[in-house]
C-alpha cells in the first residue's frame, strides 16, 4: 500500500523539470483508476498541471459525465476534453477514390497449412467503378472520430494493429495541446498513468524517457498496484468511475476491440445500446471498405465454426463458458442490476 504519496523525480542536468517554472505538465486523463491516481497524487505534491481527455467516441457516458465533473469532487482544475477530427481525411479519401485511374500492384501469396509458400505472382489491384459508387455513398462525416477513422480505414482497430490509440489519443493531444505549448517556449512533461504490473512490455517502460522536441514523457505511478489506486481515492474522499462496479476490469473505450470475453458479456447485458451502436459500425464501415468484404469490430472473433463473425456472434460466445461451447447459465440469470468488480469495490 502506498503510504506516502512522493512523486518520483525527473531530475535533468540538476534541474527539477516537474518544478521548473518553464515546465507545462500535461495529465492524460481517462477517468480510469490510474489517471485518476495521477491527479490525485498531482494535486498532493502541489504540481500545477493540466488534466486532458481525449473523447475517442466510443466512451461510456458514464465515463464522460465522470470526467467532465470530476474537478468537483477535487477543487483542483477541470478536466479538458478533445476530439479528433477527420473531416479533412476523410475529404482527401473521397478524393483519391474519385479519381483514381492508376492500376495498383499487390504481392499475392499462397501458402499451406504450415505456412509453406506455394506461390507467389504480382496483381493489378484498383478500385472498380463498382467499388467507387458504393464508397462514396456512404463516406461521409459521421461526427463521430472513432466510426470516422474506421471508415476512413474501411476496417476496426485490432491489437495487432491498434491505430486507434494513435489516431483518437496520441495525435489529437500532441496537436491540440504540446505543439501550442512548444510554440511559446514551455518544455512538456506528458503524465502517463503506465503500471508495470499491467504487463510484461509496460514494465519496461522507465519512469521517464524524451521522445525530443522539448517533451518528457512521465510515468509517476509505474511501480503503484491496481489497489494503490483506489488507497489514494479513498484517501481523498473520491468515488470511482461507477463502471468499476459494473463488471468491468478497465475504462476506456466501451467496448475496446480487444475486450476480454467476461467483460463484453457484461457490457452486453448492462449495456445493449453499445452492443446496438457496434452492429450499426459494422455495417457502415463494411459499406466503406474497399472490397465489401464484412467490417468485424472484434477481430478475436474466430468461434468454433472457424470464421469471422460480427459483434452478435462475439456476444453470443461471451455468454459460454470456458471453450466456448457450453451455455453459462449463471450469466443467463443476472439481470445485470447487482454490484459486480473485479477490484472487491462491492464489499
Amino acid at each position: 500500500m502506498i503510504l506516502t504519496a512522493d512523486l518520483p523525480q525527473l531530475v535533468v542536468d540538476g534541474v527539477d523539470l516537474i518544478r521548473y517554472p518553464n515546465t507545462q505538465n500535461v495529465l492524460s486523463f481517462s477517468g480510469g483508476k490510474d489517471s485518476v491516481a495521477m491527479y490525485l497524487l498531482a494535486m498532493e505534491n502541489g504540481i500545477d498541471f493540466i488534466p486532458v481527455c481525449a473523447d475517442t467516441g466510443n466512451e461510456h457516458e458514464i465515463t464522460l459525465d465522470y470526467v467532465r465533473n470530476f474537478h468537483l469532487q477535487t477543487g483542483g482544475p477541470a478536466v479538458q476534453i478533445i476530439q479528433a477530427d477527420f473531416t479533412e481525411d476523410m475529404r482527401r479519401k473521397r478524393i483519391f477514390i474519385a479519381r483514381d485511374h492508376r492500376p495498383k500492384k499487390k504481392l499475392v501469396i499462397k501458402r499451406d497449412d504450415s505456412g509453406t509458400i506455394l506461390s507467389k505472382k504480382v496483381k493489378s489491384v484498383r478500385y472498380t467503378n463498382k467499388q467507387k459508387r458504393r464508397i462514396l455513398e456512404n463516406l461521409y462525416p459521421s461526427d463521430n472520430p472513432f466510426l470516422d477513422l474506421c471508415m476512413i480505414a474501411g476496417r476496426f482497430p485490432s491489437s495487432f494493429a491498434a491505430f486507434c490509440t494513435e489516431k483518437l489519443k496520441r495525435d489529437p493531444i500532441i496537436e491540440q495541446i504540446y505543439l501550442p505549448l512548444l510554440d511559446v517556449g514551455k518544455i512538456v512533461v506528458s503524465w502517463q498513468g503506465v503500471r508495470a504490473e499491467e504487463s510484461a512490455r509496460r514494465a519496461a517502460y522507465p519512469i521517464f524517457d524524451s521522445p525530443g522536441g522539448g517533451i518528457w514523457n512521465y510515468r509517476p505511478i509505474h511501480q503503484w498496484k491496481a489497489a494503490d489506486t483506489f488507497e489514494i481515492m479513498k484517501r481523498h474522499g473520491v468515488k470511482p468511475n461507477a463502471l468499476y462496479t459494473q463488471g468491468m476490469a478497465r475504462v476506456g473505450c466501451m467496448p475496446c476491440v480487444n475486450c476480454r470475453k467476461d467483460e463484453l458479456a457484461e457490457i452486453a447485458m448492462r449495456f445493449p445500446d453499445h452492443i446496438g451502436r457496434i452492429r450499426e459500425w459494422e455495417r457502415l464501415v463494411t459499406l466503406c471498405s474497399r472490397n465489401g468484404v464484412i467490417a468485424t469490430f472484434s477481430h478475436s472473433s474466430k468461434l468454433n465454426d472457424g470464421k469471422m463473425n460480427g459483434i452478435d456472434a462475439v456476444v453470443e460466445w461471451s455468454r459460454t463458458g470456458k471453450g466456448g461451447r457450453t451455455f453459462d447459465f449463471f450469466k443467463s440469470i443476472d439481470d445485470g442490476q447487482s454490484c459486480s468488480s473485479a477490484y472487491g469495490l462491492c464489499e
